[in-house]
């Protein structure tokens, strides 16, 4: 790490908001037109701009942008694995839902020899800035959400052991590259909270972050395809069960239920971290300063200044980059107005 962090620091979740041309050049790669060498430049420069644009708002904890996790001609995660084969979607015409995106079965023992690629993004992403760099990777259970079981694996949580593997791996390849702080993305922990036992999700989580030496944390949240949850938005199911995870943070989403549960940080006492979402990516209002700097106040009610990051509710990727500079810029102004008022200077 180069940089202290202040008090209250700021960061993103993961992913950020393309520009126009990259929407243009992904659907020329698949018609052909790129070559390999050509996608990674543009990807390149996607990561770039990313990493400016945050910088740009201040933002004291910084991601890649994911700018390089999307679709096949980028080897998304499922791109990396062997043994599934792939199911065409349900549904290919109209409003877009879960049932156009992509599915699998198991039809062999799932693994991915050469990993999921994320030692080189960070290696690409490291190098481009002198800020702590924070490298999301999708938990098991979430991964398994569009993974079939065939006749190899019983049942959902049987394929997320298989990835939990795979991912253990990832994350010890990324702390050997020089990686401090990971956070494991785990939304379907809330997604089927109500019909799933929370307990169950802990060992599974400690199973995929055993020996990793880093700083952990573990995003949950609602979904975020096309801007649209797909659940009962409700943390309570979850705790205080939840609490027992080997990771060091929870980042939380709060802006877009009117900061609802958060009484759940007081009621189950925790030593751990909150990583709040004070900022709306589902709301194209644009939060003043002092929105942010009034839901802040509101998170300091239930959890110590020195255990709280300030972040937006979810990733970027399903907002207009106009909407998500802006935000970023008022999440840093709003938590500038705190730390000023907790006496400490910018």
């Amino acid at each position: 790490m180069t940089e202290t962090l202040p008090l209250l620091p700021t960061s993103v979740i993961g992913s950020y908001a393309w520009p126009a041309w990259l929407h243009t050049v992904l659907e020329a790669a698949g018609q052909g037109l790129y070559g390999v060498d050509d996608l990674r430049d543009t990807q390149d420069d996607a990561v770039d701009l990313a990493i400016r644009d945050q910088e740009d708002a201040g933002v004291d904890i910084i991601t890649d942008g994911e700018m390089r996790r999307v679709g096949f001609f980028t080897a998304e995660f499922y791109g990396h694995m062997t043994g599934l084969r792939a199911i065409p979607p349900r549904r290919k015409v109209g409003v877009a839902g879960h049932d156009q995106r992509e599915s699998y079965e198991a039809v062999e023992a799932i693994a991915a020899p050469q990993g999921l690629g994320l030692v080189a993004e960070f290696e690409y992403a490291r190098r481009r800035t002198t800020r702590l760099l924070k490298m999301p990777c999708p938990g098991p259970f979430t991964l398994s959400g569009r993974i079939k079981p065939g006749s190899l694996y019983k049942d959902r949580i049987d394929v997320s052991y298989a990835l939990a593997d795979i991912v253990n791996a990832e994350l010890k390849a990324l702390v050997a590259a020089g990686v401090q702080f990971i956070q494991l993305d785990e939304p379907s922990y809330a997604v089927h909270a109500l019909k799933n036992d929370p307990t169950e999700f802990v060992k599974l989580f400690n199973y995929a972050v055993r020996d990793v030496n880093a700083k952990i944390s573990t995003h949950i949240c609602f979904g975020n395809f096309v801007g649209r949850p797909v659940s009962k938005r409700l943390y309570r199911p979850l705790f205080p069960m939840i609490l027992d995870i080997k990771a060091d943070q929870l980042a939380l989403e709060f802006a877009n239920r009117e900061l609802a549960e958060l009484e759940l940080w007081r009621e189950f006492a925790s030593a751990k971290e909150l990583a709040a979402g004070v900022v709306d990516v589902k709301n194209y209002y644009v939060e003043t300063p002092e929105d942010v700097a009034e839901r802040i106040r509101a998170v300091l009610r239930v959890a110590p200044a020195e255990k709280v990051t300030i972040t937006p509710d979810c990733g970027f990727s399903q907002t207009a980059r106009w909407a998500a500079r802006a935000k970023l810029k008022s999440m840093v102004a709003g938590t500038k107005i705190v730390r000023r008022e907790l006496g400490f200077a910018d």
